[in-house]
């Protein structure tokens, strides 16, 4: 009797486990890129800590902000230290990469490559959802990285649109369609000094403006690319304290979260 009842008990600690385990498995994923992007700075002890658009990072140039609204979607963030593998990319849903260092930003830049580039385009055309956050002209490595744009008709110009001097908010102004396929109902958000996007099959503009490519979205195999060329939803601009109100990027990152989630293949 004793033993029937243990393996009921373990036959049920079992099925939970299992189940628990598939519900892990179902959770999406979304991994924010650490290698490309590697800065580092000293704090005000003195040591030497990592920054600029990271997870963790309550500055104004973290995204712990945009990490919530992905906690809010159920979506569980990760970190990639390394260049991206086959391996590496296997539980990732979402990968993104933002603002790739130039050699004044980081001693050893770690640049892009076609290694990289390829298994990048792979995990993609198997069903990934990439998001590509270059900058402008003055902080950020293009002729690498567009190795690995290029692969899917987006190529950044390396260009600075948008000059913003001091609080002239209008120089960094978007008005997004109402109906827009990405952020419906946004209207007005600011994205200051990027880079222009130049584009071809299998890319397509879903934002322009005066005739230059400002969003992208290209469609590879199951798997989906979103780029512009600037990090865009750091703290500094979607905190609801330096920009005046009528500027909705915080609302504008929550629209993105919300449909990259949709991009996700329901069978990986």
């Amino acid at each position: 009797m004793i033993k029937q009842f243990l393996a009921v008990v373990s036959g049920c600690m079992l099925a939970a486990l299992a189940a628990s385990a598939q519900q892990d498995r179902r959770q999406p994923v979304v991994t924010l890129d650490y290698h490309y992007n590697y800065e580092h700075k000293k704090d005000k002890a003195g040591n030497t800590i990592r920054w600029h658009y990271i997870w963790d990072e309550n500055d104004s140039g973290g995204l712990s902000i945009w990490g919530h609204i992905f906690d809010s979607l159920g979506i569980r963030r990760d970190t990639l230290h390394e260049a991206p593998t086959a391996a590496n990319l296997r539980g990732s849903d979402i990968y993104m990469i933002i603002d790739p260092d130039t050699d004044k930003e980081s001693p050893a830049p770690n640049y892009m490559d076609p290694a990289a580039a390829k298994v990048i385009y792979n995990w993609v055309k198997a069903g990934g959802v990439l998001v590509l956050l270059q900058n402008d002209s003055l902080n950020a490595e293009f002729d690498h990285f567009n190795q690995l744009s290029d692969q899917f008709g987006i190529h950044f110009n390396g260009d600075s649109r948008n000059r913003v001097q001091g609080r002239n908010w209008e120089q960094g102004a978007f008005v997004l369609p109402q109906d827009h396929e990405i952020f419906p109902g946004v209207g007005k958000v600011y994205i200051k000094e990027l880079s222009t996007l130049t584009l071809k099959a299998p890319a397509k503009a879903v934002f322009k403006d005066n005739g230059f490519n400002i969003m992208a979205v290209a469609k590879v195999g199951k798997g989906t690319v979103f780029a512009v060329g600037d990090p865009w939803f750091y703290n500094e601009y979607v905190d609801g304290k330096r920009l005046p109100a009528e500027y909705r990027n915080y609302e504008a990152a929550a629209a993105l979260t919300a449909w990259l989630k949709k991009q996700i293949p329901a069978k990986r």
